[in-house]
C-alpha cells in the first residue's frame, strides 16, 4: 500500500512557522508524532515514518530554524516545548504518542514535564541524556574509531571556520560510530551528513548551554511520576554510544 504524505506550516505564536508532513491520514487515532535529534538538524525520521503509518496517523516536522521551517532568533526548550504544543492543537490532538530519537527524547522528556496530560505513550530512543553520559559516549566513540580518524575529527572540530564540505567531514566521523556496524555506519552517515544541510549551530550552542544549566537529572523523580504507563527506552551497545543505562529495550 502507498501511503500519501500530506504536508502544511503552522504559524507559531511568536509568528514562526513551522513545517510538518504527516502520514497515515490525519484522523486515526492514536496521533503519534516523530521528534527528530540534533538539536540543529530538519527532520530525518521520513523512512520510519511508514512502518507505523499503517497503524495511526503519524506526524514529522522541522524544528525552528532548521529544514523548511525558518527562523532567526534565540533557541530555549521552553520555545521548543511551545511549538510541540502548538502543533498538536493545529493537528487537532488532544494527546500523542511521542516517539523521539536523540535530541528528540529531550524534548519529549520536557514536554512530558510541562504536559503529561498530553502525553499517551513514549518512546525514547538513544536518550535522554542524563548522568555523565558524555564520559562514557566519547571513551566508546574512541573504541570504534581508528588514531587516524580520531586525528582528523579533532583538526576539523579545531577549524574557526567550516565549508559545507568540511562539515560533512566533521559529521561523518562524529556519527558513524552511532552504528554497530562500522563499515555501514560510515555509510549511512556519511548519506546523513549530507542530506542534512546546513546544521543549525546557533541552535545547537544554546540549547546544548541551557542543557548544562538545566539538566534533566535534577528533575528526574518528577519525569518519573509523569510518564505515561506506557514508556519504552531503546537504547544500548547495539543501537549506538549512548548510556542510557538501559540495555537494549526496558519499560521505565
Amino acid at each position: 500500500m502507498t501511503l500519501v504524505e500530506t504536508q502544511g506550516l503552522v504559524s507559531m505564536s511568536d509568528e514562526a512557522r513551522l513545517r510538518w508532513m504527516a502520514q497515515g491520514g490525519t484522523t486515526r487515532q492514536p496521533t503519534v508524532v516523530l521528534l527528530h535529534g540534533g538539536p540543529g538538524l530538519p527532520d530525518y525520521l521520513g523512512d520510519v515514518a511508514p512502518m507505523v503509518a499503517d497503524l495511526a496517523s503519524v506526524y514529522r516536522y522541522d524544528q525552528r530554524g532548521m529544514g523548511r521551517s525558518p527562523w532567526r532568533g534565540t533557541h530555549s526548550f521552553a520555545r521548543h516545548v511551545d511549538d510541540l504544543a502548538e502543533l498538536l492543537d493545529a493537528w487537532d490532538a488532544p494527546k500523542a504518542v511521542l516517539i523521539g530519537h536523540s535530541y528528540g527524547t529531550d524534548l519529549a522528556s520536557r514536554f512530558c514535564l510541562r504536559h503529561s496530560d498530553r502525553v499517551a505513550a513514549m518512546l525514547l530512543m538513544c536518550g535522554p541524556f542524563v548522568g555523565d553520559w558524555r564520559t562514557r559516549y566519547r571513551a566508546e566513540r574512541g573504541r570504534r574509531m581508528s588514531a587516524a580518524q580520531q586525528e582528523r575529527l579533532r583538526a576539523v572540530e579545531e577549524l574557526p571556520q567550516r565549508t559545507q564540505e568540511q562539515e560533512v567531514e566533521l559529521l561523518t566521523p562524529a556519527w558513524f560510530t552511532d552504528h554497530s556496524d562500522p563499515e555501514r555506519g560510515w555509510r549511512w552517515a556519511a548519506q546523513g551528513a549530507r542530506r542534512r544541510r546546513p546544521v543549525n549551530w546557533s541552535m545547537n550552542g544554546e540549547l546544548g548551554e541551557e542543557r548544562r544549566a538545566d539538566p534533566l537529572d535534577e528533575r528526574l523523580a518528577e519525569l518519573r511520576a509523569r510518564l505515561p504507563a506506557q514508556t519504552e527506552l531503546l537504547s544500548g551497545a547495539d543501537y549506538g554510544p549512548y548510556p542510557s543505562g538501559c540495555g537494549s529495550s526496558s519499560r521505565a
